[in-house]
């Protein structure tokens, strides 16, 4: 292992949830009050701020995910991508589940929910609006928050930091097909010039500005990348922030019209998370993998990388539209849903050694004993 991916790590592994991270649903609810409130009080500037375009993309919003994504990216060491020979099951779990499960499940649960058991209660022209955006929540896996739910479970950190790496790897690649795919599925017009303006804007150039910049802050030393990165790691959450409100601002009539579409919203988000965590867990569990690396395997199956959702959706289908709502519900339950889940993964330490990894333990125990 480099001596830079191993200090990655450690940094990573100890890195405490901020005040803001850990406050982010009353943040998110605070946002969509202001964001009512003004876009009510002051309809002429939203409307003048949604103007603000170029080529399909707002700018105001462009700038504003860009101080959003880019500190986070700048945490990812690409370096740490040899290291997945080291944890071939898990992370093999974890590119099932991410890729090949996550995406094509919530687009099943978003037509079960959304298009048939939920329709009376939605307006009908955003049925595939809303579907196109839990489709654009699953299609990107979790980049920064992961480090934080695998401290919290003491998991390993150099798989943490490998898995990560590798997905965002991946992400750059394959996210334009996956929801291209999924979106033609669910009979939605695909903009595919739009979709991959996206992809450049919101996943390759910041990816490029953030390793660029990792790359020159190490060379002056860590020391030099930690004052940085404490200086720059508030303006993700307040960008964010800002961003809500002006999405809730363009969202308000909708949702003053039908407060109950956020709840309605919830559910297939809410049960994806469940069922994508158990199912990556329960198969570390069957292939032997340890705890420490089921715990972020999970974790990084049932979160996402929502910042870019919301990007995306803002910029493939406008800032009022069920898309953009729906991505913002993801962030609105993120941080409640997922501490359940870690207390669940905590709690079932004692069970889940006692099969799989653990059995192999004690094998290997006793026959060193032998």
């Amino acid at each position: 292992m480099s001596a830079q991916c191993e200090i990655t790590a450690k940094r990573a592994a100890a890195a405490p949830m901020s005040f803001f991270e850990r406050y982010l649903t009353l943040w998110v609810f605070l946002c969509i009050v202001a964001g009512i409130g003004l876009g009510q009080l002051m309809p002429g500037f939203f409307q003048a701020v949604g103007r603000m375009e170029v080529a399909q993309v707002n700018l105001p919003v462009g700038l504003l995910i860009w101080i959003m994504i880019i500190p986070m990216l700048m945490k990812v060491d690409f370096g740490a991508l040899h290291e997945i020979r080291g944890h071939m099951r898990g992370i093999g779990v974890t590119l099932f589940v991410n890729w090949l499960v996550k995406p094509f499940s919530m687009a099943l649960l978003a037509w079960i929910f959304i298009r048939e058991l939920f329709a009376p209660w939605l307006p009908a022209d955003q049925i595939d609006s809303y579907i196109a955006g839990l489709i654009l929540l699953a299609a990107a896996p979790c980049t920064a928050m992961v480090f934080v739910w695998s401290r919290l479970t003491n998991g390993d950190p150099i798989f943490t930091l490998s898995q990560v790496a590798l997905n965002d790897t991946i992400m750059v690649f394959a996210f334009a097909p996956v929801v291209g795919l999924l979106l033609g599925i669910s009979a939605i017009t695909v903009p595919w010039d739009t979709l991959i303006t996206s992809v450049v804007l919101y996943i390759v150039i910041p990816v490029a500005i953030a390793q660029v910049w990792r790359t020159q802050l190490l060379k002056r030393g860590q020391a030099a990348f930690d004052a940085i990165m404490e200086k720059i790691g508030p303006w993700s959450i307040t960008a964010l922030l800002v961003t809500l409100v002006l999405l809730f601002a363009f969202q308000g009539e909708a949702i003053l019209a039908q407060p109950l579409i956020i709840a309605l919203l919830a559910v297939p988000i809410l049960i994806q998370v469940f069922f994508n965590s158990s199912l990556a867990y329960l198969l570390n569990r069957a292939v032997g993998e340890k705890h420490s690396v089921a715990g972020p395997s999970a974790l990084i199956g049932a979160s996402n990388f929502f910042e870019l959702a919301v990007a995306a959706a803002i910029s493939l289908f406008g800032f009022d539209s069920g898309a953009a709502l729906a991505t913002v519900v993801g962030v609105l339950i993120e941080v409640p849903v997922m501490l359940l889940v870690v207390r669940v993964v905590n709690a079932s330490k004692g069970w889940y050694e006692a099969g799989g990894a653990g059995r192999d333990l004690a094998a290997a125990r006793s026959g060193k004993a032998d």
